[in-house]
């Protein structure tokens, strides 16, 4: 119990961060669209789109428990990707913003390991995995 009760914590943590993420790039895409141009992305509105999309879809899918190891990896790898683009060797003239972009890109590293975790233990017991799955949704 104890072990579900944590992976769900561990969820809703983590879906915390995409879900908001998501629907704000959503709903502001003209504002996500300028930063990515503002990055050099080609296709700006696209990739706005397309990584709204993703944060609230994949964030969702993280908060009910659904594919969650499959799920977990690709957002492992988002995170990774996007820490590189938006924060590796961004303010490098301003020490304040170098130092800050530092932060962020090891915080979207961090994440990356909580999802590898997460992808590894699965969704647990209290979610649309374990319901599916049975007992604990736990690979042996």
């Amino acid at each position: 119990m104890f072990r579900n009760a944590l992976l769900l914590v561990s969820r809703l943590l983590l879906a915390a961060l995409f879900v908001p993420s998501g629907f704000q790039a959503l709903t502001n895409i003209a504002g996500t669209t300028s930063y990515f141009a503002g990055l050099g992305l080609p296709l700006p509105t696209l990739a706005a789109w397309g990584t709204g999309l993703f944060e609230l879809i994949a964030g969702l899918l993280i908060l009910a428990g659904f594919q969650t190891r499959i799920v977990a990896l690709l957002l492992a790898a988002f995170s990774i990707v996007a820490g590189l683009i938006g924060h590796y060797g961004q303010g490098a003239d301003d020490a304040t913003l170098a130092f800050m972009h530092q932060q962020m890109l090891m915080k979207d590293i961090a994440i990356a390991g909580g999802f590898l975790a997460l992808a590894m233990a699965g969704a647990g017991a209290w979610s649309a995995d374990g319901r599916s799955f049975g007992i604990d949704a736990e690979v042996t």
